[in-house]
């Protein structure tokens, strides 16, 4: 049976609700790392050294979601998208409260970062698994010729999920003292993903598994080892998938982690001006994923891809000039420019992994392209730190910003186009249904 355009919208809406929630207990770390975790968690270091040790710790969670991403795809391939989706989000919401709750430095000593470190390990494990359960949920169950728009919707939570985030830390910041915020402010935002586990549990218990899923598991041709399997039958597809994706998500940490630190430490733009900014935008995102993911539906996958990459090679350095200029509307401008570049691979990015890999190892293939990628992203910050503490300058981050990004246009420009093919099925060929 078809999917009607009712059941995608449920599914479309349950992935957005709690990837959203997932995404806004990973990004307060970055956040937290950007403004306190230095002080709380390594004080004993000097104020550089104590940034590279945060912005390390933030790392950790990249290197944990590859892992998480393989764990979680094994079983999501063998056993269903639904009950995957359901463990990431208890997993995340346990790691994010028990940050809330840990004493700092000063109470625990060498203690206090190790738990953090290993707090970070296993968010950064329960999201790994979130991203191919959701976008894959969302578009199993979209109609053939709308993959791509409802495949954006689950994408969506990313920006909403910084922008929760983010507004609630500068929320934070507005209101309190700097002695207040240091002292229990940051907490707020970890504390409260109580109530935002609670709701999203109760959304994703009420979707049903995807039904090509379940049409694989009827006929009993799920693999034992999916991951292993999609390692074997997949390499290329994987490879170049991360490559793809490689800049839209290391921009996505220089912009949104390591520029709070840069700008506010070294630019001298006001600390709650810069978070504001920042969730405005990532609230401008939303509309573009949404447009350019409807845009794949017409033009095809791989051409946005190229364009969004094109340009955000090109425009580099021009953005970083802007961020120099200490000017906040010029640093909005330029980053206005970078989300719409981002955008344009991140709206049809669920729907053309999902088309490269058939239904058995649909999982596999995309949440491992996905979470290789993100490992280089999570590592963003602390490469731009030593960047520019070993030259001085600002515009190395920009040459590492164009390098990434031709990368991702290379690796782009070597996929396949999949608008037509639609997904495989378990032949590893085009499948009739959508």
């Amino acid at each position: 049976m078809a999917p009607t355009l009712r059941s995608s919208r449920k599914v479309a809406t349950a992935s957005l609700i709690g990837t959203t929630i997932e995404w806004y207990d990973f990004f307060i770390f970055g956040t937290a790392a950007a403004l306190v975790f230095g002080q709380v968690f390594f004080p004993s270091v000097d104020p550089l050294a104590g940034t590279l040790a945060s912005f390390g710790a933030f790392a950790v969670g990249f290197i944990a979601r590859p892992v998480g991403g393989a764990v979680f795809a094994h079983f999501g391939d063998k056993i269903g998208r639904k009950p995957m989706l359901v463990y990431s989000l208890l997993l995340m919401g346990a790691a994010t409260v028990g940050m809330g709750l840990l004493p700092g430095y000063d109470s625990l000593g060498i203690w206090a970062p190790i738990l953090l470190v290993t707090l970070r390990f296993l968010q950064g494990f329960g999201v790994g698994g979130e991203w191919g359960g959701a976008a894959l949920m969302a578009v199993e169950h979209a109609p053939e010729h709308r993959r791509g728009f409802y495949g954006s919707w689950p994408q969506v939570g990313v920006p909403l999920g910084l922008v929760m985030g983010t507004a609630t830390f500068a929320v934070l910041s507005a209101v309190l003292s700097d002695e207040q915020f240091l002292s229990w402010g940051w907490r707020v935002p970890f504390l409260a993903s109580v109530a935002l586990i609670g709701v999203g549990m109760w959304i994703r218990l009420g979707v049903h598994e995807s039904p090509v899923f379940q049409q694989t598991m009827d006929a009993r041709t799920a693999n034992r080892m999916p991951v292993l399997e999609a390692l074997r039958t997949y390499p290329k597809q994987i490879a170049l998938a991360a490559g793809s994706f490689l800049a839209t998500n290391s921009t996505f940490y220089v912009g949104s982690v390591w520029l709070v630190t840069y700008a506010t430490q070294e630019l001298a733009y006001d600390r709650t001006t810069i978070l504001t900014a920042n969730a405005f935008l990532s609230l401008s995102d939303i509309p573009m994923i949404l447009a350019f993911g409807l845009l794949s539906d017409r033009l095809g996958r791989r051409p946005l891809f190229l364009a969004g990459m094109g340009l955000l090679a090109l425009f580099a350095v021009p953005y970083f000039w802007l961020v120099s200029t200490g000017s906040v509307w010029l640093f909005v401008l330029g980053g206005l420019v970078v989300q719409a570049c981002r955008s344009a691979v991140y709206g049809p990015q669920s729907a053309f992994f999902a088309e490269q890999f058939s239904t058995r190892m649909r999982y596999s293939g995309a949440s491992l392209a996905y979470q290789i990628a993100s490992i280089l992203g999570g590592i963003a910050p602390l490469l731009c730190t030593a960047l520019v503490a070993w030259t001085g300058s600002l515009y190395a981050v920009a040459g590492y910003v164009a390098f990434i990004a031709l990368v991702s246009m290379g690796c782009s420009y070597l996929m396949a186009e999949t608008l037509r093919s639609g997904l495989r099925d378990d032949t590893g060929v085009p499948a009739t249904r959508g």
